[in-house]
């Protein structure tokens, strides 16, 4: 299932931050699907620093693909938290994921479909026709006139993009 790359897409969409470089963070969840449970024996077999295997830990429940159970340690009195990945969540949330990602693609065709557009010549602005006629057909930027824009292609390219979308969605098991 981790070799899968939607899941994995999903994986770094949920767990990896854009700010880290070349983060290795799919090893935390390769570890919990191992079986392997707690923060630090995660952080000893990875090489991660501590503080990141629990960050991603919290992404991974904030996600809804891990879940954890907290104990209390009878010598040390801390609690302690043993982590389990969720296999069965992954398939519900790339669904989710995918089907917000159609409904974001088809807000835009719609928009398409229904609106003429206008752009700015110098690459400014691009307005819908009412904009457009508020300006009186002028870049508010350079002061050029705006010209129309055919969007057919625009239109072709997302109902495509919605199509292939719709069976990566089909093909996702229950």
């Amino acid at each position: 299932m981790l070799d899968d790359p939607l899941v994995q897409d999903l994986l770094k969409k949920i767990i990896d931050d854009p700010m880290e470089e070349d983060s290795n963070n799919i090893e935390i969840v390769r570890c919990l699907n191992d079986g392997i449970t707690t923060d630090e024996e995660i952080a000893e077999k990875t090489g991660i620093r501590l503080n990141i295997v629990r960050k991603i830990l919290y992404k991974l429940y904030d996600g809804g693909l891990a879940s954890y159970k907290r104990y209390k340690d009878p010598e040390t009195q801390w609690f302690s938290y043993n982590w389990q990945f969720e296999p069965e969540e992954v398939n519900n949330t790339l669904k989710k994921h995918i089907h917000d990602e159609i409904e974001e693609y088809e807000k835009i065709l719609n928009d398409e479909k229904n609106n003429m557009f206008f752009v700015c010549p110098q690459g400014h602005n691009r307005f819908d026709f009412e904009d457009a006629s508020n300006n009186d057909f002028i870049c508010p930027e350079c002061g050029e006139e705006v010209i129309f824009e055919p969007n057919e292609d625009f239109i072709e390219s997302l109902e495509k993009k919605i199509d292939s979308l719709h069976e990566k969605y089909d093909s996702i098991g229950n």
